[in-house]
């Protein structure tokens, strides 16, 4: 467990903990922190989270790696955000007075990524456009794995992918945060599934849903004797090369997740690829909106999604869970109990 750290408290401000870095590196650089709680806005809802969860994006940008986040997020030298965490589920604490969509005491869910991060805390006020109601059939700590990684699986099969009933979809890593959800979306939308995992994974990604599992370990997803409409590639540590001859022609390919020199080279080359290829190479940068929540939220409570959970950690141990991410060893999601 981390050694909690008392910050100088300010005369009538409330307190709260919270995960807090003040430089980049190994989760070594996080320590469960005594910190002010955020204040009401007219325009905010402050929530009371009851759990989070971790995935890639949090210890890219812990790490500050790669140097394209310094960029976007700002922190050239040190962190802007010092305490991370994007998704999130909990309850209404309050609302400023000029919020309408929700009241103290409803239970939502929600992704802060465009708002400040903050998740790992026992409070956050955020825009009510980054909330919507928590499905009514799942716990906290199941809401809380689904916005960032649901909202990428959704967007790169339907607005990136084009998804279409019928279609032969491949996802690799499809026993992965992403994945899971990839693999139970495209389902829903009426496509056969072929998921692409590890041997020990293999039947976690038959049970929600695959029809057709490939084991890396065992057989080349390089050399396939299907072709596929729409690969989505949840984990791109291999080139975009290699799935060519996998796609039919006209088909599709979306990198959502992986190494970041893939992620380069299908942002750089990707259009060139697509022409010469006679395939479509994309890359998502996927866009939280409530909208695509409600949807999310719709097909868990119709028991199309189901949230799997690895592993869940307390507030005190996110450095652990971190790690436990970065070995890229999970199947499904890792959540933070708060």
């Amino acid at each position: 467990m981390e050694t909690m750290h008392t910050l100088t408290p300010t005369q009538g401000t409330r307190k709260m903990k919270a995960i807090i870095q003040s430089e980049y590196g190994s989760p070594d650089v996080l320590s469960l922190a005594e910190v002010d709680q955020p204040k009401l806005s007219d325009h905010g809802v402050l929530v009371r989270i009851h759990a989070a969860s971790v995935h890639a994006g949090d210890w890219h940008l812990m790490r500050g790696t790669p140097f394209l986040l310094r960029l976007i997020y700002g922190g050239i030298l040190k962190p802007k955000f010092q305490i991370l965490g994007t998704d999130m589920a909990g309850q209404v604490e309050a609302v400023g007075r000029n919020i309408t969509q929700f009241k103290p005491g409803d239970r939502v869910f929600g992704d802060l990524s465009e708002c400040g991060f903050g998740t790992f805390a026992e409070y956050v006020c955020v825009p009510e456009k980054a909330l919507v109601l928590k499905p009514t059939n799942i716990t906290f700590e199941q809401a809380a794995t689904v916005p960032v990684s649901a909202l990428a699986a959704l967007q790169g099969l339907r607005d990136a992918g084009q998804i279409q009933s019928g279609q032969k979809v491949l996802i690799n890593g499809a026993s992965g945060g992403v994945g899971s959800f990839a693999v139970q979306i495209a389902k829903a939308f009426g496509a056969e599934v072929t998921g692409v995992c590890s041997t020990k994974k293999v039947d976690m990604v038959r049970s929600i849903g695959a029809d057709h599992v490939i084991d890396y370990t065992k057989d080349d997803i390089t050399k396939y004797r299907q072709h596929y409409d729409l690969v989505l590639d949840a984990a791109a540590y291999r080139s975009v090369f290699k799935y060519l001859p996998a796609l039919k022609p006209q088909g599709t390919y979306v990198m959502v997740g992986g190494s970041t020199a893939r992620f380069f080279q299908v942002m750089i080359f990707g259009a060139w690829i697509s022409k010469i290829a006679g395939r479509n190479i994309k890359f998502l940068t996927s866009q939280p909106n409530q909208a695509d929540l409600i949807v999310l939220k719709d097909l868990i409570e119709a028991g199309k999604i189901v949230t799997r959970i690895d592993l869940c950690y307390p507030l005190s141990e996110v450095p652990a869970a971190i790690r436990y991410v970065e070995l890229r060893q999970v199947r499904g999601k890792v959540a933070i109990s708060i």
